[in-house]
């Protein structure tokens, strides 16, 4: 495989917010860690492919529903996690992991670049996963 993992970007608005997106090998196939490394008290999110699949869908949903609201989403599996929109007047994306710790908020300024990278990350996901598969052959 070309790409060497954990893959790591960060991705900063005009006004210093930083996410972090990496994605890397698991047992499993791929997982994908996103946090916000200059935010005090912000969670550390852990996805498998399915899970980065949906974050991708619900935040380009949240896009065109802004400033509606839309229903909630919410995933089982390896990492049980709650997808919702807070449409207020700072429009954000709200990722719960269904643990003890505390939420993701990805802010509406960041959306379309967070969609831009997701794209890119669950490309790597899938292709991890598979490499995983013809290994358990």
């Amino acid at each position: 495989m070309a790409t060497n993992f954990p893959r790591v970007r960060e991705i900063s608005d005009p006004y210093g917010e930083v996410l972090r997106i990496s994605v890397e090998p698991h047992p499993g196939g791929a997982l994908v860690l996103i946090d916000r490394p200059n935010a005090q008290g912000s969670g550390k999110i852990m996805l498998d492919a399915y899970g980065a699949d949906i974050l991708l869908g619900y935040i380009m949903s949240a896009r065109l529903a802004v400033p509606g609201t839309m229903p909630e989403e919410e995933i089982g599996g390896a990492f049980p996690t709650r997808f919702q929109l807070e449409p207020g007047p700072d429009a954000a994306v709200i990722i719960d992991q269904l643990n003890d710790e505390p939420a993701l908020m990805i802010l509406a300024a960041l959306w379309d670049r967070v969609y831009a990278e997701l794209c890119i990350v669950c490309a790597h996901a899938r292709e991890l996963g598979r490499g995983r598969q013809s290994y358990l052959h």
